[in-house]
């Protein structure tokens, strides 16, 4: 059996306390349910304050449940509910369009696509089920990253001068990513113009769950060419009625 780690065991310890507690816990009641030495209780649940994954009552000094436990909740159930849910939605949208669409999830400062529906021979793109790509070359990305807070995003990508490429149309730099998110939390959709393959424009819309949160994002791909033939306004309709559809079925309400 691999051997575990007591720092952690320890702190899954704290918080499965409140699996079974009437209401909030004090450090007292912590250190005397689980043994544990005060200091280090007081460091473990100082910890999780910092974290969101408790609160602490500055009244009564007693702690709860945070809610990044509920964003943790909610991304586990999405992830299950959003295979077939990604999968229809971009059947559904191709349908429509003729066109290739994408369904991604973000991990770390790539994109991991859930689910592609691809209708047409003619068009190749480099990305595939189970694949990932950097999230600062694909309309995808882009949309995942924008409502990142900006120390995250800025962790994701420790050279600000040397951003992943694909093509010498990607953006290569994080203070240009920063002005190109802030655009795209505006349009509440992201283009992307063969940042990461050539002759291939993208836009992209998010997918909100229960809690409002954006944790995946739809796609259509289309070829210059062709993307040229209608309006942006027309494409970004499109995909981002897509993205109310899907975000509907994982529990966003929206307006």
């Amino acid at each position: 059996m691999p051997r575990l780690t007591p720092a952690v065991v320890r702190t899954l310890d704290i918080l499965e306390l409140f699996l079974d507690a009437d209401g909030p816990l004090t450090a007292p009641e912590v250190v005397r349910r689980t043994g544990l030495p005060r200091t280090s209780v007081h460091e473990l649940l100082s910890t999780l304050v910092a974290r969101g994954y408790l609160q602490r009552d500055e009244t009564s000094s007693a702690f709860r449940l945070g809610v990044r436990l509920l964003h943790l909740g909610n991304a586990y159930s999405a992830r299950f509910d959003m295979l077939a849910a990604a999968n229809e939605a971009a059947r559904d949208l191709s349908a429509r369009t003729g066109e290739t669409v994408s369904v991604a999830l973000r991990e770390g400062a790539d994109v991991f696509y859930l689910a592609k529906i691809e209708p047409r021979d003619t068009l190749r793109l480099p990305s595939s089920i189970g694949q990932r790509l950097p999230a600062n070359v694909t309309g995808l990305g882009k949309v995942l990253l924008a409502y990142l807070e900006p120390t995250v995003l800025r962790d994701l990508f420790p050279d600000p001068e040397a951003l992943p490429r694909m093509t010498a149309r990607s953006i290569r730099t994080l203070p240009a990513l920063e002005n190109e998110l802030a655009r795209v939390r505006e349009a509440g959709v992201a283009y992307e113009r063969e940042e990461s393959t050539l002759g291939v424009w993208c836009v992209a819309a998010p997918v909100r769950d229960a809690s409002a949160a954006v944790v995946a994002a739809i796609s259509l791909s289309v070829p210059s060419a062709r993307f040229a033939e209608r309006a942006d306004d027309d494409w970004a309709e499109l995909v981002r009625t897509a993205g109310d559809a899907l975000s509907s079925h994982l529990g966003f309400e929206t307006a």
